[in-house]
Order: structure tokens, then C-alpha cells, then sequence
């Protein structure tokens, strides 16, 4: 698979296709079926404004009223559709005989949400093409419901499996290549956690896990309500390495009262060991001053303040974003959390905090399975420059943070040069911090900490853990 960011889909015309103009889904045919009209307009949000499918879908569902069964075909259809789009234009440029450059960005849209039906789901060929030609029918007319009819009868001829045979690299000659195209990734990713993990195994493990559409992971906030309280009211099962977290199979998160009321948020597990592993280290005296120094958006400033609300300390949560910052104050209203509007490398903090948090700005290679359309985004152009970014913010916590004190830096990304390699830089390029072992914190048991690996670092995958693939890394200040 080509690196160039086909995930957003080309905005260009071919010439079948000149001056066409989508309606406006309120004033498309009614016949036209709800569910797959809401998955077409996520799908066009992310592609012409890069827009985030998580955060859209959920607020179109609201405003357009679907059923339950309804709301459930939209979500798989625009997770699904979104998260297997480079692959799927790979197919649907061989099945259409031309370039995805040539095949205008509307029409490409409806042809990956029909692709997707027919490779990836139990819907019948006739209904996946029908109602996919249903969709630009009402939009263009019979033109251009012609080609799209004409590539998805052609896609429709073949199952996954032969198109993978088709058009992959040949597991013989690139496993690596192969194993991305079958499981949807970038190969550049692909790379990435082949290099991180070491075994071809592994790798098909972690590319499956990415792979999936993962359950919702809610964080009970410590001194409002107990994990096993939030688990008996949404119905939920109690996590199984954060004493906060619950799983939720399914439902909408933000219809449950805990969450509109504060008590809960939505949280994913490995992010909740983060924040625990801050406040489980070993400072000596805890004089009570805390630090998340890239506390947007604002989850793990959250449970750090309740746990700080405990333990009668306070936390400067730092945001370079206004607007971020703001959403921050009103996620952690009434804890003992101050909000500051600031960069992160330079903050004009005092230093001498006993415990610093720096969740550092990163590829976000470690949370693709819940951001379903960001691994079609990301280049690897974007990780020198996040590289220098999360240098310079772990240089200066290790400032910040006062003698005998912890900073624990963290990225929701596997990648070498975002974990180990800042970590590394930094303790070459800083004297008196060293690291420590980080598997007792982020596990909170020396059983499960011994199945983190052999430390001192914390690398937790998917596959493994079934969280976000955070990496953890605890340096003490001498």
C-alpha cells in the first residue's frame, strides 16, 4: 500500500464525474436508507475535513433519531469502512480499472462504504450494491449510480481472501506487506510494530488486535464511585488491571447518569495505568505538588486529581490550547486540579513537584483500533518532529521535578523513537535522573508486573493487554 494519506480520499474529478453535486442529507430521498446515510456522511466529514469519525458519529446518531438497530449498522459500517479504507481503495482501483485519483472523492466514498459491506460483513451483494447505488441516485442521479453500480458488481465477484491474493504482496515474498494489507495498516506502521515486537507471530497478533473495533473502557473516579458500583449501574464488567475500570460491551456511554454527572468517564485501561503509575511511585516525604504537564484532553488530569483529592494533594494541569484548557477546567471542576494555560516547555511553573506526568504529545500509533481513520493519516514525516517536541517536554520536567522526586513519561505509541529513544536522549543529554523499574507501578502487583516484560520500561499492546499500546517509563531524580 502506498504512504500518501489516502484515508482522507482525493478531492478530484474524473471526467465522468465533472459538476456534480452532493443534496443535503436532510433533503434526500426519504427511501433512502438512515443508517448507511449517516455512515456516508462521517465518512465525507473525514475525508474533506478531516474530521474525527469517533467524535461525529456518535452526535449524528443523536440528531438523527435511528433506532437501536439502526444506530448499530451505523457504527459498523463507519468504523469499519473508515478504519480498512486504504485497502479498500486498492481494491476498488482494480476492480475500476483506473486510479483512486481519477474517481471523484463523493463517488469514492459511497464505493468504499459498499466494499466494505461486501468484503467485511454478513449483508447480501444485492443489498450492499443496491442500497449503495440507492445513495448516489439520490445525490447525482442515474449517471453516475451507473459506475458505482458497474465497480461493486465487479468488487462483489470475489471474496476478501481473493481479493488479499489479488492484490497483497504474496506472503512468500514480503510477510510483512502481506500481513498489512490483510489486516489494514499502513506497511510503514507495520514496520514499526514488527520492529517493536521482533517476531512475525507477534506482529499478526498485534495487527489482528489493531484490527478489531474495541469495547468501550469507563474509569470510575476514585472517591465518587467504585468500579464495582459503576459496573452494577452500566451494566459492565470490572476491569482487569485498573482497579477503576470497567468494560463496557455495548451501549452509548454518554446516555449512563455517572458519566453525564461526572462520577465516570470514558477512559481506556492503559491510559488509567498511566496516571496510577504516577501516583503509586515512591517519592519519600510527598510534599503534595503534582504536575501533568500535557494535561489535554484532560482524562488522566482527571483521575490524577481524584487520586490527589485523596491524598490531599494538588495537580497544575499545563495546555498549551485555550480552548482545551477550558475543557479541561470543566472535566476536573471541583477537584483539586488548577489549570494552566501554557507550553509545556516552557510553563513558568516553579520547579520542586514530587510527581510528574508527561503524556506527551504523539503518532498515536498505540490507540489506531479506537481511532479508526488516524492510521491512514499519520506519515512517517510526522515523527521527527514529535520526537524533538517529546524531547524537549521530558527535558524539562526532569527540571521541574525536585530531588528524590518521579517523572513518568508516557506515549500512546509502540514506536522506538517516540519511547525509547527519547527516554534514552534525554538521560544521555541530562545528569542525576535515572530510570526505574516501571512494571510495579503500572501493575500495582508484582504478579502481574512480572508479565509486563523485563522492564525497566512498560510497553502494553493490544494483543496483550487489550489496551491502547501505551508505553510507560518512570525516571526518579537523584
Amino acid at each position: 500500500m502506498t504512504q500518501d494519506g489516502r484515508g482522507r480520499g482525493p478531492n478530484t474529478r474524473g471526467p465522468q464525474t465533472r459538476g456534480t453535486q452532493t443534496r443535503d442529507p436532510k433533503t434526500r430521498d426519504k427511501a433512502v436508507d438512515p443508517a448507511r446515510t449517516v455512515a456516508l456522511d462521517v465518512l465525507r466529514a473525514v475525508r474533506r475535513d478531516d474530521a474525527y469519525a469517533n467524535l461525529l458519529l456518535p452526535r449524528l446518531l443523536r440528531e438523527r433519531k435511528l433506532d437501536r438497530r439502526d444506530k448499530a449498522l451505523a457504527t459498523e459500517l463507519t468504523y469499519g469502512t473508515a478504519r480498512t479504507s486504504g485497502v479498500l481503495d486498492e481494491i476498488i482501483a482494480s476492480a475500476a480499472g483506473r486510479p483512486i485519483s481519477e474517481i471523484d472523492g463523493d463517488l469514492l466514498d459511497v464505493l468504499r462504504l459498499g466494499s466494505y459491506q461486501l468484503l467485511r460483513t454478513r449483508i447480501g451483494s444485492h443489498a450492499a450494491v443496491s442500497t449503495s447505488v440507492d445513495l448516489v441516485r439520490a445525490a447525482y442521479g442515474m449517471g453516475q449510480a451507473g459506475f458505482v453500480n458497474a465497480v461493486l458488481r465487479k468488487v462483489s465477484q470475489r471474496d476478501e481472501q481473493l481479493w488479499i491474493d489479488t492484490v497483497a504482496p504474496s506472503m512468500a515474498d514480503d510477510m510483512v506487506g502481506n500481513l498489512a494489507f490483510t489486516y489494514a495498516h499502513p506497511r510503514w506502521i507495520a514496520d514499526v510494530f514488527a520492529q517493536s515486537l521482533g517476531s512475525i507471530g507477534e506482529l499478526q497478533a498485534a495487527l489482528a488486535a489493531d484490527d478489531e473495533r474495541p469495547i468501550v473502557h469507563l474509569v470510575a473516579r476514585p472517591g465518587q464511585i467504585t468500579a464495582e458500583e459503576l459496573a452494577l449501574v452500566s451494566g459492565g464488567e470490572e476491569g482487569r488491571l485498573s482497579p477503576y475500570c470497567v468494560y463496557l460491551p455495548e451501549g452509548d456511554p454518554g446516555a449512563l447518569d455517572a458519566v453525564r454527572d461526572g462520577f465516570a468517564g470514558v477512559q481506556d485501561e492503559g491510559s488509567q495505568l498511566v496516571a496510577l503509575a504516577v501516583a503509586r511511585a515512591e517519592v519519600g516525604e510527598d510534599t503534595g505538588r503534582w504536575l501533568d504537564l500535557c494535561a489535554g484532553p484532560g482524562g488522566k488530569a482527571a483521575l490524577l486529581g481524584s487520586l490527589a483529592d485523596l491524598d490531599g494533594a494538588h495537580v497544575d494541569a499545563v495546555e498549551v490550547s485555550e480552548h482545551r484548557a477550558r475543557l479541561i477546567e470543566n472535566i476536573v471542576d471541583e477537584l483539586p486540579v488548577t489549570v494552566h494555560v501554557a507550553d509545556g516547555r516552557d510553563s513558568g511553573l516553579e520547579p520542586g513537584y514530587d510527581r510528574i506526568l508527561v503524556d506527551a504529545p504523539c503518532s498515536g500509533l498505540g490507540s489506531l483500533r479506537r481511532r479508526p481513520e488516524s492510521r491512514w493519516r499519520r506519515q512517517p514525516a510526522d515523527i521527527p518532529e514529535l520526537v524533538a517536541l517529546q524531547t524537549q517536554l521530558l527535558t524539562e520536567a526532569v527540571r521541574l521535578v525536585r530531588p528524590g522526586g518521579v517523572v513518568v513519561y508516557s506515549t500512546c505509541s509502540p514506536h522506538p523513537a517516540e519511547t525509547t529513544g527519547v527516554v534514552d536522549a534525554v538521560l544521555g543529554a541530562v545528569g542525576g535522573v535515572e530510570p526505574i523499574d516501571a512494571r510495579p507501578m503500572v501493575a500495582g502487583d508484582m504478579t502481574v508486573a512480572e508479565s509486563l516484560g523485563a522492564g525497566p520500561h512498560v510497553q502494553l499492546w493490544p494483543h496483550r493487554q487489550d489496551t491502547d499500546a501505551m508505553f510507560v517509563s518512570v525516571l526518579r531524580k537523584a
